[in-house]
């Protein structure tokens, strides 16, 4: 009987746990499976024709560090960080592009008004690709060597960001 009394107080005591270790997660970061493996097999579209514009054997030759940057023109964080691309352009970095469910017209709009940091882009016109890749949401930008994946940024690039954590994994890759 007396056990019953202490009930409520354990079942307080699941949930006060659970909520303390639920609200000190860093919702920020969010892991992918894909970490240190191969990148999914692909092959995708120019953006509004048929051929192709980059495939998966083009990030396996790839002997540097590159980047992969899923992006939309709908998407207004991609707004945010497309001109630090355009730096990142600038100084040398090799950025593939793939246009996440958008428009061909719409696409070309955007890199016409916005500028071209991109080595290559592509259409991911249905979406398949991101998902293989364990895409959450544009933009996403993956960090590739041998075409392995090293590393997954979820959200827009910002200069601050890139200099302080993106560099250091860039430079550990490297080595």
């Amino acid at each position: 009987m007396w056990i019953k009394k202490f009930i409520p107080f354990l079942i307080f005591c699941v949930i006060s746990l659970a909520l303390y270790v639920g609200l000190n997660l860093n919702p920020g970061i969010i892991p992918s499976a894909l970490i240190n493996k191969p990148i999914p097999e692909f092959s995708l579209p120019v953006v509004g024709g048929e051929e192709v514009g980059f495939s998966s054997a083009d990030l396996i030759a790839e002997d540097e560090v590159v980047l992969v940057n899923f992006f939309a023109s709908w998407c207004a964080p991609c707004y945010v960080e497309h001109p630090y691309l355009m730096k990142l352009k600038e100084r040398g970095y090799k950025i593939y592009g793939v246009s996440y469910k958008d428009k061909a017209r719409a696409t070309n709009k955007f890199i016409t008004t916005q500028g071209d940091p991109y080595y290559k882009i592509a259409a991911d016109e249905d979406g398949r690709v991101a998902i293989d890749w364990g895409w959450s949401g544009v933009p996403e930008t993956y960090i590739i060597k041998n075409g392995v994946i090293k590393y997954k940024h979820v959200g827009p690039i910002h200069e601050m960001e890139f200099e302080d954590k993106i560099m250091s994994i860039i430079e550990s890759i490297d080595q």
